[in-house]
């Protein structure tokens, strides 16, 4: 199990390593520039309306146990955190989809030592679009039920106190989705069959979500997450067998 887990952090290395080379550079650039405006939006966001997040999730405790809110306070504006960074990823994965899409293919092409991918031009990129936002819109089908279900448990008192580590599990668990579905996809995997493999995969798939979470929380760092995630969920890919399943899932 700690072997499997460990590779998650291998993985995103070799991901932000592959995604500085000159080849893959220009597949990296349009993201980036799409990151640092989402980013710039994203915290100008948190510090109008950070505290009052935070106040309107805190539980209303009686006077005497007043005390306990200084407690509770670091674990609700961790709560908040967790919450703004993993929809800040969210919309920044779904403008950006189609070009993730290309870069997983290009990046496959390097690891394998082979590219059987068509070459990049624009009208390749527009046909790319529908079937992108199309899969980007089925994640969003699997995030959203279990996000409200969490949302609701954050706003029940005493309950909530299991909001702030299931929200975080559950945002390791869809890093691995998110960025492992782009080489699923360009191989036509199944959604269904896609998320079986993950299971199979279970410590890697955490091991690769959880470093790339960590890493989306770091200032900075957070702006190059989205292009090294995707190469480094390709490497995933690659190395852990997805192709395989991939033929056996059209037998």
């Amino acid at each position: 199990m700690s072997t499997a887990l460990l590779s998650g952090p291998r993985y995103l290395g070799e991901g932000l390593r592959l995604i500085l080379t000159p080849g893959l550079r220009l597949f990296v650039l349009l993201p980036l520039f799409i990151n640092l405006l989402l980013f710039a939006a994203t915290i100008t966001l948190a510090i109008r309306e950070f505290s009052g997040w935070v106040e309107a999730l805190m539980p209303n405790l009686p006077a005497w146990l007043g005390f306990l809110e200084y407690l509770l306070w670091p674990l609700f504006v961790t709560l908040v955190l967790l919450m703004l960074f993993f929809g800040f990823s969210l919309v920044a994965n779904l403008i950006a989809a189609p070009f993730n899409g290309f870069l997983a293919e290009k990046v496959e092409a390097v690891v394998r030592g082979e590219d059987l991918a068509p070459p990049f031009s624009t009208g390749e990129l527009l046909a790319m679009i529908p079937r992108t936002l199309g899969r980007e819109l089925r994640k969003l089908g699997y995030f959203l039920p279990r996000a409200l279900l969490l949302l609701i448990l954050s706003l029940i008192p005493v309950l909530n106190l299991l909001a702030p580590p299931l929200w975080l599990l559950f945002g390791i668990w869809m890093m691995a989705v998110q960025y492992i579905d782009y080489p699923a996809d360009n191989h036509k995997m199944s959604w269904n069959g896609m998320l079986a493999w993950l299971r199979e995969k279970r410590w890697q798939s955490l091991g690769f979500g959880g470093v790339t979470y960590g890493a989306l929380l770091v200032p900075g760092l957070n702006i190059l997450l989205m292009p090294a995630a995707v190469a480094g969920a390709t490497v995933f890919w690659v190395r852990e067998g997805g192709l395989e399943r991939r033929a056996a899932e059209t037998r």
